[in-house]
């Protein structure tokens, strides 16, 4: 059933002040680092001036845990890859994190970063670290916070049920598009039956802890704190929350739990991340911030996310003037030599407007190519060669764009890790509400320039070229 966003007015108003001054004093408590495994880029959403690291080798993590701040960030992009591949990827991370921590002597907990609209590898991601954590460390990680809240791309968490907002609506997330994704879709309408579902009954609806709206407005803490030293044997704990104040109380209660002994993984949206790591607030991006080279060419932007709302965004993108759009046809895909004749055709005409000053936007066509077999990893594959293509339009380039915006999960993880070759990225900020910028290092294809990361289900009709017009000169 529907929500009017006219139910937040309901709610009690919450003194944040006094929060953030119990918050921050649960934090300076804290000595453990914060690994954040981030299933593709967008997880950086609500943070700046953090660490990303798009490999997982000894010295990137050995740097993550030497910087000052208390998390860091390892791209892994698992959304694009199959079972088998995500589980190598988790059992290398958790093996050399712990390696590391080790040698320091410093304590970790991981954060598995996912989808706010609950797509992705669940719960086999947040099992192998759960396991390997407990191998390693010979700790037990005693539950499973589930927190898929993310106020800037409008997740809301109420009675249990997760929502997306569409206009002045609420819609629940099992009646959204992202519940009938072909690779990682679902049918439940609560979360609590959303983890009955995932694990095949293995955790019971009716066994998940429930952290209540009502609890978390009436701060009490000594309630939520009581329900999660109740947890153990891995036990699911989900989080309701409809504004970042919500996350702020659950947290202090959260850390008491964990100093008195408790040991808790995540699986969350972005937004829970920026308030346990005490990540302050800071304007939106300017221009000036951004672009600090000197450069005649035009920027780029390259989409392939198919979902309504990108479909939505690149038809008022249209609108500006003087951008260039060029159509990859994706639906070619399956004939390797005229895949590769479109690829080129488009890249060199990318080029030649680029060297004009001129911004150029390379799409794929809107019609959603699947596989003949029907089978879910295939889909998968199609869509990895798909996004091959895009990237490399940026990765094939020879003219240094002034700035590059990704617009996909899968499209902006392969145009950062393979087209720029980014292995350690700083986050700017956000250019608009949840939608982060990097600046690439100086190891990658095109140093110190923007890159923007544009999740293909965030934002309103506008603002993608309100992002756009922000970064034209």
């Amino acid at each position: 059933m529907t929500l009017s966003t006219d139910f937040f007015q309901t709610l009690p108003v919450v003194d944040e002040t006094a929060i953030d001054l119990l918050l921050h004093k649960e934090i300076a408590k804290n000595h453990r680092k914060f690994v954040v495994l981030d299933d593709d880029p967008t997880g950086v959403q609500t943070v700046h001036d953090i660490s990303v690291f798009t490999n997982w080798d000894r010295d990137s993590i050995l740097q993550g845990f030497q910087e000052p701040e208390p998390l860091f960030y390892i791209l892994t992009n698992s959304r694009g890859l199959t079972q088998e591949e995500t589980t190598l990827v988790h059992k290398q991370i958790a093996e050399t994190v712990d390696s590391v921590a080790k040698e320091l002597h410093k304590d970790y907990l991981f954060i598995s970063r996912s989808d706010s609209t609950l797509r992705g590898h669940y719960p086999l991601e947040p099992e192998l670290l759960r396991e390997s954590y407990e191998h390693y460390t010979g700790k037990t990680i005693h539950g499973e916070i589930l927190c898929p809240f993310f106020k800037e791309g409008g997740r809301f968490t109420i009675g249990n049920v997760h929502y997306v907002k569409y206009g002045n609506e609420l819609v629940p997330a099992n009646e959204t598009e992202f519940a009938k994704d072909s690779t990682f879709g679902y049918t439940a309408a609560t979360l609590p039956d959303y983890i009955e579902e995932k694990t095949k009954g293995t955790f019971a609806a009716s066994d998940v802890v429930c952290i209540s709206l009502d609890d978390l407005r009436s701060l009490n803490l000594d309630a939520i704190e009581k329900q999660l030293l109740s947890v153990d044997r891995f036990q699911k704990v989900i989080v309701n929350a409809v504004d970042y104040v919500d996350l702020k109380v659950f947290c202090i209660a959260l850390y008491r739990a964990m100093g008195k002994g408790k040991l808790f993984l995540l699986r969350s949206a972005a937004s829970i991340v920026k308030v346990l790591g005490g990540i302050t607030d800071q304007p939106l991006l300017s221009r000036e911030k951004m672009v600090t080279k000197d450069s005649s060419a035009g920027g780029v932007i390259v989409i392939g996310s198919h979902t309504d709302k990108t479909t939505q965004q690149l038809e008022e993108l249209k609108k500006l003037p003087d951008i260039i759009f060029l159509e990859l046809n994706a639906a070619l895909v399956r004939d390797t030599e005229k895949f590769e004749k479109e690829v080129k055709r488009c890249l060199s005409l990318e080029e030649q407007y680029l060297k004009k000053g001129k911004t150029v936007c390379c799409y794929t066509s809107r019609a959603l190519i699947t596989a003949d077999t029907g089978n879910k990893e295939d889909e998968l594959r199609l869509s990895v060669h798909i996004s091959d293509a895009v990237q490399s339009l940026v990765g094939r380039l020879t003219v240094t764009p002034s700035f590059v915006i990704a617009k996909g999960g899968i499209t902006s993880s392969d145009v950062g890790t393979k087209a720029l070759g980014v292995k350690k990225a700083r986050v700017l900020g956000q250019i608009r509400p949840g939608i982060p910028v990097w600046q690439t290092g100086n190891d990658s294809k095109f140093p110190q320039i923007p890159y923007v990361i544009f999740p293909g289900n965030v934002g309103e009709r506008t603002t993608l070229l309100e992002a756009v017009e922000i970064l034209l000169p």
